[in-house]
Order: C-alpha cells, then sequence, then structure tokens
C-alpha cells in the first residue's frame, strides 16, 4: 500500500484525459487538475449538463466540451453516479483504445464489470476518492487490475492526488472497507460536530454557541491532526487528558463497553456489507 501525501505539479503532463462526468467529484477533480497545472488542452469533459460552476471552469480555461470526435483517451476518468454508469459507459467507449488506462470513481462498479464494458485487456483503477476532495484534503483508495503498467499507475496518481491523498490497495476487495471507513467518513465526522452541539446545547449552552463551539472544535482538532503527521491520534488525545480531569471523565463514557469503539465498529460493518451489495 503506498500512501501519496501530497500533490505535484501536472505541468508537464503529456497525456490526453477524458473526464466523464462533471459533477460533484468531477469537478472537484477539474479544478484539482487545473490548479496544479495540467493544460487545459489536455482535457477533454463529457458530459451533457455540468453545473454552472463547473460550466465557467470549462468556459473560463477553453477545455474541450463533448467534441463529435474526441480525441482517445490516455486516461479515462468515470465519475458519473453509479445509478447511470450502464447507460453511460458503452457511449464513451469510442474513446478507450490500446493505451488506455480507465479509472472508474463511482461506487459499486467492480473491475469486472469494467473489464466487462471496456474488454478484458482493458487497464482498470477502481477508486473511491471522499468529498474532502473538493478543497484538496481528500483521500482516494485505489485498486488496478494486472494490465495496469507502472508507467499508468503512476499517471493515475498524479492526477487523483491533485485532490488529496492516494493510497494503493493490495485487494480490490478492500474498496468496500475504505468505502465505509473513508468514503463515508465524512458523514461521521460531520455528525460528531452536530451530536457535540446539541450535548452542548441540552447541558445549558445557547444552541447557536454550542454549534460554534463543536464546529471550531472539530475543524481546528482536524487541522492539528493534519499539522501533526508524526504522532498518533491516540497520542494526540492523550495529551488533552489529564487524569481524573474534564476529559477524563468525558471519554470514561465515550469509550465505555456500549461506548463509541463499539458504535464504529458495528457502523463500519454495516457500510461495508452495504457497498459490497451495491456491487452485487
Amino acid at each position: 500500500m503506498t500512501d501519496t501525501t501530497a500533490s505535484r505539479s501536472l505541468a508537464g503532463f503529456t497525456g490526453h484525459v477524458v473526464l466523464v462526468g462533471a459533477g460533484q467529484m468531477g469537478g472537484a477533480l477539474l479544478r484539482g487538475w487545473l490548479d496544479n497545472g495540467l493544460p487545459p488542452a489536455r482535457i477533454t469533459v463529457i458530459d451533457p449538463r455540468p453545473p454552472a460552476n463547473v460550466q465557467a471552469i470549462i468556459d473560463g480555461s477553453g477545455i474541450a466540451l463533448d467534441p463529435i470526435e474526441p480525441s482517445i483517451a490516455d486516461v479515462l476518468i468515470l465519475a458519473v453516479k453509479p445509478q447511470i454508469a450502464d447507460e453511460v459507459m458503452p457511449l464513451v467507449r469510442h474513446v478507450v483504445g490500446p493505451r488506455t488506462v480507465v479509472v472508474s470513481v463511482m461506487a459499486g462498479k467492480t473491475i469486472a464489470r469494467l473489464e466487462q464494458v471496456f474488454g478484458a485487456g482493458t487497464a482498470v483503477v477502481r477508486t473511491i476518492p471522499n468529498t474532502p476532495a473538493a478543497v484538496g484534503r481528500g483521500i482516494t483508495g485505489a485498486a488496478a487490475n494486472d494490465q495496469v503498467t507502472t508507467a499508468q499507475r503512476a499517471a493515475v496518481e498524479t492526477l487523483l492526488a491533485a485532490v488529496g491523498r492516494v493510497e494503493w490497495l493490495m485487494l480490490e476487495d478492500w474498496i468496500d472497507i475504505v468505502t465505509a471507513v473513508s468514503g463515508s467518513g465524512p458523514a461521521y465526522v460531520f455528525l460528531l460536530a452536530e451530536t457535540l452541539a446539541r450535548a452542548g446545547a441540552a447541558a445549558g449552552l445557547p444552541a447557536e454557541l454550542a454549534a460554534r463551539l463543536a464546529r471550531a472544535t472539530v475543524e481546528g482538532a482536524g487541522e492539528l491532526m493534519f499539522r501533526s503527521p508524526d504522532i498518533e491520534p491516540a497520542t494526540l488525545r492523550q495529551n488533552v487528558t489529564s487524569p481524573n480531569g474534564t476529559t477524563h471523565a468525558a471519554l470514561q463514557v465515550l469509550m465505555g463497553a456500549k461506548g463509541i469503539d463499539a458504535a464504529f465498529v458495528e457502523a463500519i460493518a454495516a457500510a461495508t456489507k452495504r457497498s459490497r451489495e451495491l456491487a452485487g
């Protein structure tokens, strides 16, 4: 498993990237590429109705949108909703050639399914990013089939690293667990902020003040962890936990037998199970 911790300059990228789907994740990738120097001439977008903010980026940078005869892709990024993927994928087979690596950022579509659509010899990378990619702080789990070359792997990693970190997975089966941990993970963090705010209000604070305190605390703790890559989260937790102090009292509840550990084990198991069900 390889971790890419920082985006790389794309100014020297020489391949042709075709992005299918310019919604939330596709738009985040597009902004990340341009911010990291990928020449607009290297990008083609296929999307009949890009959101207004993404359309503005396309118009402002001169990126080709829905050309009649797009060039064969070096990297084809599929960023459409899984519900319409089976309808869309056959429509873009014409941009896949012998040198193309097909990259899925769609939930629930296996490498086997992508090989079925694009051909058994196609190089395929299946990924699961998360929504902090929109601010360049995402993390993406990626699994490749045996047809992906070293050069293709490097190209895909460079493109994905434009929106955050990249973890290469030894087993495609791990994608479902990655989905449960980091793909769905931002929702758990947002829930923490919500719950902390409600608890503060229940204890007697004005609701708006409790919400501001909770939000700032989650934001700050995340930034502290980001800026402390060599310090384990457990150590950061211990650093703010005085023996028999207020934090210790709260953690005794949260870490009890029926506390947060057990809840998260059950939650991740449920999300993993659902991810596998969606993949068929």
